[in-house]
């Protein structure tokens, strides 16, 4: 693996030029600090961290209403990383601190065991990329039980990329496609991208050479004047993606303009349950109505999501906001970008 490293490298230092690429995956920003991959690429070449995690792109008042729900009386159930996200009344966590019935589970399967097996309403709140929305969507086909519904805060990729380069904030030569989103939705959604904004793009793997290939890739494309989707993680990925599982979330997802943390309203960019499926919508069985709310915290992990900081740019990093003591959704999931810098520092 080092002999292969080292002649990667150097296949990136003969065609290196100055550039910014961006990937949108946690896992690969996990990978990036763990292995000090940015050490090991030219000084011209830069890899900065985008909307990559899930749990990080849940906007505030998404928090708020499953804190709401859970204030009501609702049994709510969330993944572990959803836990401690902070809302602008407290996260989950805190609720469940003051008595709220708040449960960590590990997917929506679960959440719906519970639903059977207890006397109250019970939300799952159904968080995740492309990766997961098809298990939502393959569960609420089975006919949950009554006292059954989710929150829903699936958001989709491919649109929040193409916002993000259409607003210009940060100007990106390449993209590093996520390797666990694109085995379920291919290739050929990110196709508009590369055509519209001339900007290659690579889909890869989570292994360190996974990702110096993807460089290399996106430096080639580049060099030789093309701008397409190329598949690094061909061992997996396919281009028409996984067919079942998107078929379930057309079946039973429509797809939504709302906003994501640290964005504003990106065009239909998140699911929500369809109108023959609104008995298992949250949002319709409550009253839950919260309002948009500004962090006022002092982070700045909307900007982290949007590639135009890095954490060591947050004042609170590492001083008042750690792991143990999170103030903004990046610090919080072991895919924030913000919990991978605190673990691992700079590299």
């Amino acid at each position: 693996m080092e002999n292969l490293s080292k002649k990667i490298t150097s296949m990136i230092n003969e065609i290196s030029r100055p550039v910014k690429i961006m990937h949108v995956c946690g896992s690969h920003e996990h990978t990036i600090m763990q292995y000090g991959i940015r050490s090991l690429l030219p000084d011209e070449v830069e890899v900065i961290a985008g909307p990559g995690c899930p749990v990080c792109c849940v906007p505030i008042e998404e928090i708020d209403e499953c804190v709401e729900l859970a204030k009501q009386g609702v049994t709510v159930t969330t993944f572990g990383d959803m836990f401690r996200v902070p809302g602008s009344k407290g996260s989950l966590a805190d609720a469940k601190a003051e008595g709220a019935d708040v449960r960590i589970v590990y997917g929506i399967n679960n959440a719906v065991e519970i639903a059977k097996n207890i006397d109250n309403d019970v939300v799952f709140m159904a968080v995740g990329f492309e990766t997961t929305a098809p298990t939502t969507a393959s569960e609420i086909l089975t006919e949950p039980p009554e006292n059954f519904s989710i929150l829903c805060c699936h958001r989709l990729i491919p649109p929040v990329l193409d916002f993000l380069i259409s607003s210009g904030e940060v100007k990106l030569d390449g993209l590093i496609e996520p390797g666990h989103v694109s085995t379920i939705i291919g290739m050929e959604p990110y196709v508009p991208i590369s055509e519209k904004y001339k900007i290659p793009q690579v889909i890869a793997g989570f292994n360190p050479l996974d990702v110096l290939m993807a460089v290399y890739m996106i430096l080639k494309q580049i060099n030789e004047g093309r701008a397409e989707v190329e598949n690094e993680y061909s061992r997996v990925v396919k281009r028409e993606g996984n067919i079942r599982a998107q078929k379930v979330m057309k079946e039973v997802f429509k797809v939504v303009t709302k906003s994501w943390r640290g964005f504003p309203k990106v065009p239909n960019s998140v699911l929500e349950l369809k109108k023959e499926f609104s008995e298992y919508n949250a949002r319709e069985k409550y009253d839950i109505e919260v309002e948009s709310k500004e962090d006022k915290s002092g982070c700045i992990c909307g900007e982290i999501l949007r590639g135009v900081a890095r954490p060591e740019d947050c004042p609170l990093f590492r001083k008042v906001c750690t792991p143990m003591n999170p103030i903004g959704a990046c610090m919080v999931s072991r895919e924030g970008t913000c919990n991978i810098a605190y673990r691992y520092g700079s590299k």
